[in-house]
Formats: structure tokens, sequence, C-alpha cells
């Protein structure tokens, strides 16, 4: 591989970090400036048990996970927990919304949640590049 590609490699590697870190730290912040539409009272809505501290348990995860996945440390540790929390994102709002209002309406709704499920688990295979405090640290 010559050199220019595996910069190139690693420069996608960095967004791909950044767009799902960001992702996930956007939400996590917004869990607590909007806890009765997107935190604990969200979780109480769709049945999620003890919102008041699964809502904030949530926000600070994504909170503390998003933002290790931009800087691309510990990245193979923050992926996991972000793993869990899509997946039961999905399965606890867009299953439901499968089955209510068919394919086509939770497509469009879980867009998002399934653009961050695929880019974990490409993050989790490929690991965090040369361009992150990992790859600066020899971490795989």
């Amino acid at each position: 591989m010559t050199q220019s590609s595996q910069r190139q490699i690693d420069l996608g590697l960095l967004l791909l970090r950044v767009l799902v870190g960001w992702v996930f730290l956007s939400e996590g912040i917004q869990k607590f400036l909007f806890p009765a539409a997107l935190g604990a009272g969200r979780f109480q809505k769709i049945g999620i048990p003890f919102p008041q501290l699964s809502g904030p348990f949530v926000g600070v995860t994504e909170i503390a996970c998003g933002f290790l996945l931009i800087l691309g440390f510990l990245t193979s540790f923050a992926v996991w927990p972000l793993l869990v929390d899509i997946l039961v994102a999905i399965a606890t709002t867009k299953v439901p919304m499968l089955l209510k209002q068919g394919f086509w309406a939770a497509m469009h709704e879980g867009r998002t949640d399934f653009c961050m499920l695929l880019g974990l688990i490409a993050i989790a295979l490929l690991g965090a590049g040369t361009m992150s405090v990992d790859g600066r640290r020899d971490i795989k």
C-alpha cells in the first residue's frame, strides 16, 4: 500500500469517528437539555425501566463515549457501550414502528440509527487509525 493511500484510509477513519462520535455526543447533551422530550421523559414514554436513572445514564454514556470516539482515545472500548445503546434504541423505537407503520416509515425514522450502527461496526473492525490518540500510542 502506498503512503498516500494509507493517509487516505486514516483520514477516512478520522472522518468516520468524528461523524459517529459527534452524533452520539450531541444526542447525549440533548438528553440533559431536553429531558422531557429526549431524556427521562422519552424513556418513560417508550417503557424503558427506571427512566429517571436510565435517561441520564445513557446521556452520560453517549457524551463520554462519543467524545472518546472523536479523539480516537480508548476507541475499542468506546464502541461497545454505544453499540448496546444503538441496538436498544432500534429495538425500542424502530422495531415497534416497523410493526405498526411499516417498512418505509421505520427506514425513514431509523436512518440515523442504522448509519450509527454500521459506523460503529466499521470502527470496531478497522480501529481508530493513525490520526487518533490511540494511533499515536500504537493501540489497535
